[in-house]
């Protein structure tokens, strides 16, 4: 974790004394800002607003905007920027220096205490780099099969599972994807008794979350809080 990820794991709702409940986010580029994610992980957002996206402060990311509303403490964001879930990238690359299955055992090592809830934001470039999609499977991993976005998905989840077995993973679902991943997500968390949710009409630009989609996100997963 970056020195200035960490201050702001420390910092992040400061006046928010009260707040009883920690959170760790694993994510791509829809939960990143610059400066507020480990040092090394490629950003979407910073401070320079896009062409066709007006998101340019930390302020107005759906998971800052959540911690505020919520009352969290944030105890780590570990989201990289075109990161799929699966090892396989794109034009197949081998993402396994990114992918989420290699970043998660992260989430479990900022505090020596367990994050009460977890919040899982990918697929998105499962689905955008036409990764493999395989097939849902719930033991005996191979390579080959990590390489596949549902396989890889049910890999992580058991992990979860299995070394956070009384945190809160939350799966959030990106809207727009291909039907056979979202509906593979979705099955996968019910397989795990974990929560899904499922995003509609998120307001966008340059396929990212505009301020508006943000505060939308924020709020459909402020709903299961």
């Amino acid at each position: 974790m970056s020195a200035v990820a960490a201050v702001f794991a420390a910092a992040l709702l400061a006046s928010s004394c009260s707040a009883q409940k920690t959170v760790v986010i694993l994510g791509d580029s829809y939960s990143t800002f610059a400066g507020y994610v480990p040092e090394g992980n490629a950003i979407w957002y910073d401070s320079n607003a896009k062409p066709d996206n007006d998101v340019n402060a930390v302020e107005q990311t759906w998971w800052y905007k959540l911690c505020r509303k919520a009352r969290l403490k944030m105890l780590g964001n570990d989201s990289y920027s075109g990161s799929t879930v699966c090892n396989t990238g794109y034009g197949g690359a081998d993402y396994s220096d990114r992918s989420f299955i290699t970043r998660m055992p992260q989430t479990l090592g900022y505090r020596a205490e367990h994050p009460d809830i977890i919040l899982i934001f990918g697929g998105t470039n499962d689905s955008w780099s036409n990764a493999p999609i395989g097939e849902l499977k719930y033991e005996g991993w191979t390579v080959e099969d990590l390489k596949q976005a549902l396989p890889a998905y049910c890999y992580m989840l058991n992990y979860y599972k299995t070394y956070a077995p009384d945190t809160r993973v939350i799966n959030i679902v990106n809207d727009g994807l291909k039907p056979e991943i979202t509906e593979g997500i979705v099955e996968a968390a019910k397989h795990y008794g974990m929560e899904y949710l499922r995003l509609e009409g998120i307001d966008k630009g340059s396929g990212h979350p505009s301020i508006k989609g943000m505060q939308q996100i924020c709020d459909a997963v402020a709903g299961m809080l």
